[in-house]
């Protein structure tokens, strides 16, 4: 366990943050990998495949991934405020909570998938493909969001180191599982699938029995599952579902701007799987000093040390503007490689589009900074509203240039849609939070 309410704010940042860029950087390693099998033995069809329903995949694994985040927080501000007994209750909540909601989605979900596919403008010649690829992915929500919670609440208590060690072998069985099942039982893009719920599975078996053989304050009884007040269900529903949601927010615009380049032909789908691929691994520190600063933010709020959140968002951002720096370099250098490392095609309409999706969106990733750790800050200091504001109009902005920039001048249409709207997006979050109370009190650090 880590206490991040005592201490140097920009030596505890970048000690809690690292375990997890590193947890992340490995699962888009793996993602990257699993591209890269699936375009080399099953070809670009299975891969446009793929990378027609990936938003799909996001937007749902995103809300759980949110809605595990959201009720972590809840548990880091029970820690900071030396509460064990509401951090039990909260854990349990998140996994009772939790499972319904997953339960929910996988049958509706499943039951749903064919018009969902439609609607995403599938082209009809990978709509097979696509449906058996996702239907594998729908059917394991329930090992996703069980190993999404108990990693969360491990970085609640300030051990990111865990997620790590355990993410690493389920990446590692993730990727020997994809060439088990697509080379030697050649499954196709459906053995992809079943590699990556069984290593989520495994991952939370690991995770599960870890929490209860380290840490005595996670060990639950039946009595932790009951008595809790409907105002404090209501607490960590509106914190895991304002989270959920500010994911899903984003990730129905990227689906609404993925259902306008499905239909720019094979080329571009591919080309922009590619790009985005490529931009998860330039965004990385995005989402985690934005984790990062939830927990500490969560934290410092529970201790009542005001003083140190306000120093230690600025602290964030300012390491993910240094971070942005290097990813402009890195597209106008060597895009081309990344893009072509990622798909093994020489394509020249693919690699054209997705280094000039690259160069230019990277430009502006300091805006992207800003709102990821901003967000993510007001959500650990129980602001719920103004962060789904801001991911309301990020959606409403890429509906809107779905709809009139991509018919109008196609690819580019997609490649200036996001800094158009990150300007957007950003501006009620900093008015928010120059208003925010917690922040205008002058508490020293502790």
């Amino acid at each position: 366990m880590k206490d991040l309410t005592k201490g140097k704010p920009s030596i505890l940042i970048l000690t809690f943050a690292l375990p997890i860029f590193l947890g992340n950087l490995l699962q888009l390693t793996y993602s990257l990998i699993d591209t890269r099998i699936v375009g080399s033995f099953l070809g670009e069809d299975a891969l446009a495949a793929v990378g027609a329903t990936t938003t799909l995949g996001n937007l749902i694994i995103g809300f759980l991934m949110g809605l595990a985040n959201g009720f972590a927080i809840i548990a880091s501000q029970r820690f900071g405020a030396k509460d064990m007994p509401g951090l039990k209750k909260s854990f349990a909540a998140s996994l009772r909570i939790g499972i319904i909601i997953a339960a929910t989605l996988t049958v509706v979900g499943l039951v749903f998938l064919n018009p969902i596919l439609r609607f995403l403008n599938v082209p009809e010649d990978l709509l097979s493909v696509a449906g058996e690829y996702s239907f594998v992915i729908i059917a394991g929500l329930l090992a996703t969001l069980l190993y999404d919670v108990c990693a969360a609440t491990l970085r609640a208590l300030g051990d990111t180191v865990t997620p790590l060690i355990i993410l690493t072998v389920s990446v590692v069985l993730n990727i020997a599982g994809d060439l088990f099942f697509i080379i030697v039982l050649k499954t196709g893009v459906r053995g992809a699938a079943i590699a990556t719920v069984l290593s989520q599975l495994f991952a939370f078996v690991i995770c599960w029995f870890y929490m209860l053989r380290k840490y005595e304050i996670l060990r639950l009884s039946r009595a932790d599952f009951k008595g809790m007040e409907t105002g404090q269900i209501r607490f960590m529903l509106s914190s895991g579902l304002s989270m959920g949601f500010m994911s899903s927010l984003v990730n129905i615009g990227s689906l609404t701007l993925q259902t306008a380049i499905n239909r720019l032909g094979q080329d571009v789908i591919v080309a922009h799987t590619a790009a985005r691929k490529i931009s998860e691994i330039y965004m990385i520190m995005f989402s985690v000093f934005g984790q990062t600063m939830a927990t500490y933010c969560g934290q410092n709020l529970g201790a009542g040390e005001t003083g140190r959140v306000k120093r230690g968002i600025g602290i964030a951002i300012l390491y993910t503007c240094i971070w942005c720096t290097l990813a402009v370099v890195a597209s106008y250098t060597i895009g081309g490689q990344l893009v072509y490392l990622v798909t093994g095609s020489r394509n020249e309409t693919v690699l054209l589009n997705a280094t000039n999706y690259l160069k230019f969106n990277t430009l502006f990733y300091y805006v992207t900074a800003v709102i990821c750790v901003l967000r993510n800050a007001m959500q650990g200091l129980g602001e719920h509203i103004t962060p789904l504001v801001s991911s309301s109009l990020e959606m409403l902005g890429k509906i809107v240039i779905a709809a009139t920039l991509v018919p109008w001048l196609g690819y580019t249409g997609v490649i200036v849609a996001e800094p158009l709207v990150w300007f957007i997006m950003v501006v009620p979050l900093l008015v928010k939070i120059c208003r925010m109370p917690v922040l205008r009190e002058q508490k020293q650090e502790g």
